[in-house]
């Protein structure tokens, strides 16, 4: 198997191309936990599998880490698209892309020489009621700037859908990184969340600016979350701590979330290459 290795600030995976869907479905969580192992495999967050679409021209398939099925990825499909260009699998620099969270639309930003330096995405419209995030409650309720307990201490959290589930956790304080690994488990499996969800740690930088870090659903604490920016983008400014607009700070760079008017997310930031190889 041919493969890629691609990152989106950090948060990396294996890119390999199933453009025939001829790869065993049934095998590609056990694949996955073999592959992205960081001690015994090449090392990533997941397996994506490029793929022929039904709805859109091709397909994203990503498994985590931990073998589970992720049906979007906001840094996997900046990845997917520019990996997609880049290898003559698509000739428009503005395209659709089938994920399992519906089709999203790319649109690859060159840089002065003409090469692809960013990519933005239309990650659709945020989904705040419980029965679409999932979690427990009244179905037509919402969770904004609720307290949330976990391991004796209680946060002031929200909770979206931007393609998979986040809980936002606003800190009034920079939170330690053991605090993090600490907390971020603890949340991602609270009942209320049947799912389980991605927890992110967000500090409100300015009126356009943000600072988080994420325990990621599926392959625990990651450097960068695509949807996860957007969800912390999303329920800042619904909270009113920001403009619709921001910059959100990561582990190695940033990304910028654009909540517009009418409701649709796009998240524009990097993708980047490590290497290539075959196993």
């Amino acid at each position: 198997m041919d493969f890629c290795k691609m990152h989106g600030l950090g948060n990396d995976f294996i890119l390999t191309e199933d453009l025939d869907r001829a790869f065993p479905q049934e095998e590609a969580p056990a694949l996955a936990q073999k592959l992205c192992h960081r001690r015994t495999g090449v090392g990533a967050d997941g397996l994506m599998f490029i793929q022929r679409g039904d709805a859109a021209p091709l397909r994203m398939r990503l498994y985590n880490s931990d073998g589970s099925l992720a049906d979007m990825c906001g840094n996997g499909i900046r990845c997917f698209a520019r990996y997609a260009y880049d290898q003559g699998l698509i000739r428009q620099t503005a395209f659709e892309i089938e994920t399992d969270a519906g089709v999203k639309r790319a649109v690859l930003l060159p840089d002065a020489a003409g090469a692809v330096s960013a990519v933005r995405i239309g990650m659709g419209r945020p989904a705040f009621l419980r029965r679409d995030i999932p979690m427990v409650g009244a179905p037509e309720a919402d969770c904004r700037l609720e307290s949330i307990a976990a391991l004796g201490r209680t946060f002031t959290a929200s909770a979206v859908n931007t393609g998979v589930p986040h809980l936002v956790v606003f800190l009034s304080a920079p939170m330690s990184e053991e605090d993090v690994l600490r907390y971020g488990p603890a949340l991602e499996t609270l009942p209320a969340f049947p799912k389980k969800t991605n927890v992110n740690f967000v500090e409100i930088l300015g009126p356009d600016a943000l600072r988080v870090r994420t325990w990621e659903r599926g392959c625990g604490r990651t450097l960068a979350c695509g949807t996860g920016a957007c969800a912390c983008a999303v329920c800042a400014a619904d909270a009113g701590y920001t403009g619709r607009k921001a910059r959100v700070e990561l582990a190695l760079g940033s990304l910028v979330i654009d909540w517009a008017e009418d409701g649709e997310i796009y998240m524009a930031g990097p993708a980047a290459y490590s290497f290539t190889g075959k196993v």
